[in-house]
């Protein structure tokens, strides 16, 4: 069957058509995304501004339009951190269904992280063991760890690179000071989900996901994109806090320079470091693999098992 799945994120909203069936791995047939930064349109109460709300509902119209026109069978939309976190999260949803005919799922934190899980487990297989898994968003950072499909713990907090980004730092580069606080936060932020996934045992196999571990990867030398998703990458702990001085030196404009580092992203490409770093460190990581796959892929996957959002 063809389907669509819309992901709208605190940093990007991403359609993604894919023929897919049960026990195969899903084939993609068209890719699209507008980088949108939600986040940012976040006001001082936390509500999402009617700005905000008109581009995500024009996005959201025109998806619907390309996966009709793509003959998917039936388009899976969700949104996650920046519209889930939201003062006036179901005002949005209302709207975005008013004018489309879409209604957006909110993804928990918690299912956000765990269908990342699943995608990462379908890759790696059995044989890897335990997996605990990083994944940086726009708007939050998830982390689990288990040895089935569902991981044993699944944590969501509120560390994603572009909300930090838009909270912490007024200047460009940031401070030396800015970012010793920031870091000081992260860590504060980290002590009790990374207690409670040590206890769990070492992982045989430590993964990131997310396009900002796959960016931070590429500028301490993994393969590039063109390579092919199955080019094994991987980030170290001593590469990365290499990387982090250098470009936390570096302005938005010569960052997007560096290949690998998209215009969009440039600007949040520090923070987002940062939140890899204290992470790995937090629980003790001195080299993560880069996955591939991650929640949109695990979405597809749980929905071709029939029991997404109680679908057969």
């Amino acid at each position: 069957m063809r389907l669509g799945v819309l992901d709208v994120g605190s940093n990007t909203v991403h359609l993604v058509m894919v023929d897919a069936r049960k026990g195969g791995a899903p084939i993609p047939m068209s890719d699209s995304k507008s980088t949108m930064k939600l986040v940012e349109y976040l006001d001082d109460q936390g509500d999402l501004s009617q700005k905000g709300i008109d581009k995500l509902t024009d996005y959201v119209g025109e998806a619907s339009f390309l996966s009709q026109k793509m003959k998917c069978e039936e388009m899976i939309s969700f949104a996650t951190s920046a519209v889930r976190d939201a003062g006036n999260s179901d005002a949005v949803l209302d709207h975005v269904e008013k004018e489309t005919g879409v209604r957006l799922e909110i993804l928990s934190g918690e299912d956000e992280a765990r269908l990342t899980f699943l995608a990462v487990r379908r890759w790696y297989g059995w044989s890897a063991g335990r997996i605990a898994n990083l994944d940086i968003g726009g708007g939050s950072l998830e982390l689990t760890s288990g040895t089935d499909e569902d991981p044993d713990l699944a944590y969501s907090v509120l560390l994603g690179a572009g909300r930090l980004t838009h909270e912490w730092f007024d200047a460009d580069p940031p401070s030396r000071k800015k970012i010793s606080m920031l870091r000081d936060y992260i860590d504060a932020e980290l002590v009790d989900p990374a207690r409670e996934l040590r206890k769990l045992g070492e992982p045989d196999v430590a993964v990131a996901t997310s396009k900002t571990f796959r960016t931070l990867a590429r500028l301490t030398g993994a393969a590039p994109s063109s390579a092919g998703p199955r080019v094994r990458r991987t980030l170290t702990a001593p590469g990365l806090r290499q990387l982090i001085a250098f470009i936390s030196r570096m302005t938005a404009a010569d960052r997007a320079e560096l290949e690998g580092v998209s215009s969009d992203r440039s600007h949040q490409i520090v923070a987002g470091a940062l939140v890899a770093e204290a992470s790995m460190r937090a629980l003790g990581l001195e080299q993560v693999e880069i996955c591939p796959w991650a929640l949109r892929e695990g979405i597809i996957l749980r929905r071709l098992d029939g029991d997404l959002y109680g679908k057969a």
